[in-house]
């Protein structure tokens, strides 16, 4: 069980497919309760139950109030192990309550205070239980100035949360402020993990459920839509060039630089993307501050194509002794670096809007206006100037 909750969903699923109901109650025996919510997911529908069934009914009612919430909010993360008390004992009654136990919940760092019917109040950290008098009321020393996390609040709105405010835990509440649970760090840092894994295989278009170890059939069917949909776009930026076609059968060293305004365009938008994707991650982006990025990553961008396309009308003269191809490729390199930044900074903005993870769609996206416009900017200009 210690392992099994470590594994990728394939390997998960290829072990707990071998097990009937009995082997995964034993093998899951002694997991937090939202440790083991997470492998009950990966079960078919008829083991699950059949697993509940086989628990303890208290065991079995927090399994299932935790299922009850989408995995990817508060709810789904949170655990219902927690240690509670009212605001009207004593420091030393929380003491002598807390040594009847054999061991309390890991990553305990506070206590919760709730009233009579449950509804969360604040928290007594226990730093201050070991360090006031015993007679002190828990009212005199708790902290009523926490900020309870919604039961339906999403994963990645928590781990803001929890990074802004340095959490250890914090207690999760429903509508009615009634205490559900808490949620720890360790929990976050999975969530930060699998933001972090899931950007990164979109930006290679992949599935963050790829693994090294998954069988070869269903890696060939995750890959197939996304080489599919890069083969359509590198088509379309081709009949770009062909509608050039006799302007490069005229001045052949077109094909030799071309590539190089496509390329300088797609490094600078990826750049821009990368950037935006990250901070719309991390909540820095809204709408009142999307105009101010949008005019800095022009200005970025303009002052970049200047010094970039003085470099390489440089070079282009030097290697062909040609001053209009120079003008040429210089200006479509300013107009492609400009392109790429606007369609870098607002193209997020607008897969989000539509509701399209920006991570995957927004590589394949963004290469396909640069590369095409790229194309077209550079060989337009050349058959206005030779034509």
């Amino acid at each position: 069980g210690e392992v099994i909750q470590y594994l990728n969903e394939d390997l998960q699923n290829e072990f707990l497919s071998e097990l009937n109901a009995k082997q995964v109650v034993e093998l899951t025996e002694g997991l937090e309760t939202d440790d083991l919510a997470d492998i009950l997911q990966q079960l078919p529908q008829q083991i699950a139950s059949e697993v509940l069934q086989a628990m303890d009914q208290q065991d079995r009612q927090r399994v299932e109030s935790i299922l009850s919430y989408d995995e990817d909010t508060a709810g789904g993360l949170m655990n219902t192990d927690t240690i509670t008390v009212r605001r009207n004992h004593t420091v030393e009654l929380v003491l002598r309550y807390l040594r009847r136990h054999e061991s309390i919940p890991e990553m305990t760092d506070n206590i919760l205070v709730v009233s009579r019917n449950d509804l969360f109040l604040g928290i007594l950290p226990l730093r201050e239980v070991l360090v006031s008098d015993p007679n002190t009321s828990v009212r005199e020393v708790m902290r009523e100035d926490i900020e309870a996390i919604p039961v339906d609040m999403e994963a990645t709105q928590v781990a803001q949360l929890f990074e802004q405010h340095d959490w250890v835990s914090a207690p999760v509440v429903d509508g009615e402020g009634k205490l559900l649970g808490r949620i720890t760090i360790d929990d976050v840092v999975d969530v930060i993990r699998d933001s972090t894994e899931h950007s990164l295989m979109s930006m290679a278009g992949l599935d963050e459920e790829d693994d090294t170890f998954a069988p070869v059939v269903k890696t060939v069917r995750r890959r197939a839509l996304w080489l599919g949909v890069n083969l359509i776009t590198a088509v379309l930026a081709s009949l770009v060039i062909y509608l050039f076609q006799d302007i490069l059968d005229q001045v052949v060293y077109l094909a030799v630089l071309m590539p190089i305004v496509a390329n300088m365009g797609g490094v600078a938008g990826t750049q821009t993307l990368t950037l935006v994707i990250r901070s719309m991650a991390l909540g820095h982006i809204s709408p009142s501050n999307s105009r101010w990025l949008l005019i800095r990553e022009l200005g970025v961008a303009g002052v970049n194509g200047v010094l970039w396309a003085l470099v390489i009308s440089i070079i282009a003269f030097f290697w062909y002794g040609d001053l209009r191809l120079s003008y040429i490729i210089a200006a479509a390199m300013m107009i492609n670096l400009v392109t790429a930044a606007l369609v870098g900074a607002y193209l997020p903005l607008f897969l989000r809007k539509i509701n399209i993870d920006p991570a995957l769609a927004g590589t394949v996206a963004l290469t396909t206006v640069t590369d095409s416009f790229g194309f077209f900017a550079f060989l337009g200009l050349a058959q206005v100037f030779y034509l």
